[in-house]
């Protein structure tokens, strides 16, 4: 007969790989962990399995010092006595970017599957709230099942349960579903992960225990298989595990205890699920609670690492896949090796305790080296792809205009046609030291040359307008792969202008010539219409003597007011936590005339103005927070206020126009040297909606403005990626940013909606478990953001149609902005490319490109979108390449699945569900 309960111990160490200690001595506690659990398997075989915390990065660690170690810990793998993957880091999914999940995912499939044996599971134990795609890329990467540790409030058999909302839960098992349907059963550690850590061998403590933590665990659970999770942060082993499960067999004989596993404990339990679980849909981001415990605010914790981060982030997966995917289609190989390497060094920044930044100092300064290491790989990467790209480009017009023209490309990485304004630096003149040539000749033959009369010309000779600046005499050298280094002496020009209509994944044929002749467009007007006003065929944008803008949007009429307001409010929380501080105001620029509004730049393609404020704030908290932090006083409970010392913030913006533009640039610096504060620019909608959108992970989530009845918190901050959204009846407007991930909709008291983006916030403690000072999360010192306004127009529609179809213009606008433009010097010659040229053409409303690559296992060419909208959008694609092509649909692990219907000349159109990931295959 059955025993009426079965307790699933399952041993495990949340290893966060740095945090409240820098990584090298988190680093060394690991070695011993391993080299402990090695003896614990071998010594005692009753210890039947260990789960190493779902992250195969811990491999590499423990690997990297203790090499001699790898054929016993591939032993333990494949025996089934140690679990791994399927993640390469425990990653904070809203903070790092939706490639960034893929590449986490599919990178610790292949290192896990490397051992013989992948934990299929989706581990989320301590991520700051979760996904809401979590369950649709699950499913695509063979995952049934989730766990996690945060995002949803259970309410428990003890409690009653009335109406149950779409994030709570009656039990710690419930269905977890995606926007499109997609469904994974989810395990919520309703008790945390911790539940059954140091489990009592002798029997007194051990009824004591047990009594308790059954109790616990029977409230949530709707079967009668409990989980205990045998681990905690940073938790040894417990290596008399297997007299304690002896010890509670003896004290309660009706109750199965289990050395147990994930595979089996899921299985287990899914033969006894009750009917009555509950659906908890998209994100699960705590908004059930009282709003004290979010962890929200990590979101703005160390802003320069953000930045930092969306820079890497889009270095790789926006400029560098794509153009070596380009390459690659030319006959280039495709760095796979590489890619894996500044792949996994960001990713070694993106555990949720590392991106947050919400650890001691040390450990996100050696997070900005990561940074850079990475961003160097793919820049590398990129330079050597975009050459191989310009070298096969038809630049032979140029040779119209004799030896001294200098053309070069101008590649657009994002999935739409593009506009913008740019800068190239061009060599216009160079001599090798290898010439011969006497020195003191070579550089003054440099120096002096002559750069009268340089224009800039498309490659059919219409003359556009630029600026040219001479950048002087520079050194340069070349690294030949067949030759030893070569210096020489430049002459450079940075060259700077509007591109027009680049195409999608492709790019433009431009070339600095002398010429008298070129043909020449009709003069452009300036864009400076007004005493400290620009205007295009789209947008009016008036400075205001506050220094806030009035921008007006031509097509719809609709006319948005005091967008950039600046304000400033003081910070008693954390690193994890925004609090504000005791009897004080919000500092404002509203209605302050601004020290200084003046034209900086106006010519025919873009115009800018500057405006400087000079905000008096104070220098920081009063003493009172410094003893509160001192004796762990938890920051809710905080009475410290803001100091009588006040000192001057000069905060200096530049508002920008381009002639084709959609959105109003803003570019804002300062030098912080106030602590225990919080800056944000403020965006008034003029709108009374409600709720809003945000970029998310493959998704553009629907998100009410106001917070649910349990919440508390005054503040209501949320993440977002590149961008929010409030959409009116009539129109709305889009606030996009470059690494920028707080935002808030605040509702005025007349119901009016204002975006509030975070530029800065400055905190001095980690604030978890004990006192961690963190002087360096003051962030003092240069600080530089950008945002760009845009405003959309509804077009006719349903009452029922989804408001971001309307939106999906200024959505890929925020897209596009945050990609830099990418520029490769050329030799004039013929190609076998046309001087115009896109390498992908499609279509499809309402869908966001995402990604192009070249997947590692088959050397198919990877191309992925996701559907914003509930609504079935149509793919049309193509692929223009010169062998013949197979499309399959494929997933996230770049897996071949159903090859999918060709035209004739190979493109074709694919259905693509509300809120669906599409990943294509194309295959040689």
């Amino acid at each position: 007969m059955s025993q009426s309960k079965t307790v699933h111990i399952i041993s495990h160490t949340h290893w966060d790989r740095e945090w409240y200690l820098p990584y090298e001595k988190h680093h060394v506690l690991l070695i011993k962990l391993m080299d402990t659990l090695m003896e614990t398997l071998e010594r005692d075989e009753e210890y039947r399995s260990f789960h190493l915390d779902g992250q195969t990065i811990i491999l590499e660690d423990y690997l990297q010092v203790r090499p001699e170690m790898r054929a016993k810990l591939e032993h333990y793998i494949r025996e089934g006595r140690i679990h791994i993957g399927p993640w390469y880091i425990l990653q904070d999914e809203f903070l790092t970017s939706s490639e960034a999940n893929v590449r986490n995912l599919l990178i610790g499939h292949r290192d896990a599957a490397a051992y013989g044996t992948i934990s299929k599971l989706g581990y989320f134990p301590d991520s700051f709230g979760n996904m809401g795609q979590a369950p649709q890329m699950l499913k695509q990467a063979g995952i049934q099942h989730a766990v996690f540790g945060r995002g949803v409030k259970p309410t428990g058999f003890n409690n009653e349960v009335t109406d149950v909302s779409a994030y709570e839960s009656p039990y710690s098992e419930m269905w977890w579903e995606s926007p499109d349907g997609s469904k994974v059963l989810g395990i919520l550690f309703a008790n945390w992960y911790s539940n059954g850590n140091e489990v009592p061998a002798e029997a007194e403590a051990a009824k004591i225990y047990w009594d308790k933590k059954l109790a616990d665990a029977e409230k949530y659970a709707s079967t009668r298989h409990l989980l205990f999770m045998n681990g905690c942060d940073h938790q040894p082993v417990q290596t008399d595990l297997s007299e304690a499960i002896k010890t509670a067999e003896q004290l309660y004989p009706d109750v199965t205890f289990v050395h147990s596993n994930f595979d089996d404990y899921l299985e287990q339990v899914g033969r006894s699920l009750p009917d009555n679980l509950s659906v908890i849909r998209g994100e699960l981001r705590s908004q059930h609670t009282d709003g004290w415990g979010t962890l929200v605010n990590t979101a703005s914790s160390r802003v320069y690492m953000k930045q930092k981060n969306q820079q890497g982030q889009t270095a790789l997966e926006k400029v560098a896949e794509p153009l070596a995917a380009m390459a690659y289609m030319l006959g280039q190989s495709y760095p796979h090796h590489l890619f894996n390497y500044a792949w996994k060094t960001l990713m070694q920044n993106h555990p949720h305790d590392s991106i947050c930044g919400c650890s001691v100092d040390e450990v996100h300064a050696e997070m900005m080296t990561r940074f850079e290491k990475s961003r160097h790989v793919a820049e590398a990467i990129a330079d050597e792809s975009l050459a191989w790209i310009a070298d096969r480009a038809d630049t032979s017009s140029f040779a119209a205009y004799g030896t001294d023209a200098v053309p070069f490309v101008v590649s657009n990485t994002t999935g739409w046609v593009r506009s913008g304004s740019l800068s190239v630096e061009l060599e216009v003149k160079r001599i090798y030291f290898r010439s011969g040539m006497d020195f003191g000749q070579m550089r003054r033959e440099v120096k002096e040359y002559n750069l009268d009369g340089f224009v800039l010309v498309d490659s059919d000779g219409v003359q556009l307008p630029c600026t040219v600046e001479d950048l002087g005499i520079q050194f340069g050298y070349d690294l030949p792969e067949d030759q030893f280094r070569q210096p020489y002496f430049a002459r450079s020009v940075r060259v700077t202008f509007e591109a027009v209509a680049v195409p999608a994944l492709g790019y433009r044929a431009y070339g600095v010539v002398r010429t008298t002749d070129a043909a020449s467009n009709r003069e452009a007007a300036s864009l400076i219409t007004d005493t400290n006003q620009m205007e295009n065929d789209k947008l009016i944008v008036a400075v205001e003597v506050d220094g806030t803008l009035t921008v007006t949007d031509k097509s719809s009429g609709v006319v948005y007011r005091g967008l950039g307001t600046l304000e400033d409010t003081g910070d008693i929380g954390n690193e994890y936590m925004y609090r504000e501080a005791n009897g004080t105001a919000p500092i404002t620029t509203r209605g302050v005339p601004a020290a200084a509004i003046h034209v900086v730049r106006d010519t025919p393609y873009q115009a800018a103005i500057e405006i400087v404020h000079e905000l008096e704030i104070p220098i920081a908290a009063d003493d009172l927070l410094e003893l509160e932090q001192r004796e762990i006083v938890w920051f809710t409970g905080r009475r410290a206020g803001r100091s009588s010392q006040m000192t001057t913030m000069r905060i200096v913006t530049h508002v920008s126009l381009n002639r084709h533009g959609e959105g109003v640039e803003v570019a804002c610096s300062f030098n912080n040297q106030a602590k225990d504060h919080r800056l944000r620019m403020l965006f008034p909608t003029g709108l009374r909606v409600g709720t809003h959108y945000a970029d998310s992970i493959f998704e553009v989530p629907e998100r009410s403005s106001t917070p649910a009845e349990e919440w508390k918190n005054p503040s209501n901050c949320h993440h977002q990626q590149a961008f929010v959204t409030v959409s009116g009846e009539e129109a709305g407007l889009t606030i996009a940013n470059q690494g920028l991930n707080e935002y808030e909709v605040i509702q005025g008291e007349a119901g009016d909606d204002t975006i509030a983006v975070t530029l800065l916030r400055a905190v001095g403690e980690l604030g978890d478990w004990g006192y961690f000072p963190t002087p360096e999360a003051q962030c003092q010192g240069e600080h530089s953001v950008k945002l760009c306004i845009i405003p959309f127009t509804h077009e006719e529609r349903s009452v029922d149609a989804d408001p971001r179809d309307d939106a999906m213009g200024s959505i890929v606008q925020a897209y596009q902005f945050q990609v830099p433009w990418s520029t490769q010097q050329a030799e004039v010659h013929e190609g076998s490319l046309p001087a115009t040229h896109s390498f992908v053409s499609w279509e499809g409303p309402s869908l966001a490109f995402s990604a192009m690559k070249v997947a590692e296992a088959s050397g198919d060419i990877i191309l992925r979108w996701f559907n914003v909208s509930t609504d079935v959008q149509a793919l049309n694609v193509a692929l223009h390449a010169e062998d013949d092509i197979v499309v399959y649909r494929s997933d996230i692990l770049e897996r071949q699945l159903e090859r999918l219907v060709q035209a004739e000349d190979g493109a074709l159109t694919a259905p693509i569900r509300p809120a669906e990931i599409v990943t294509l295959s194309f295959a040689k």
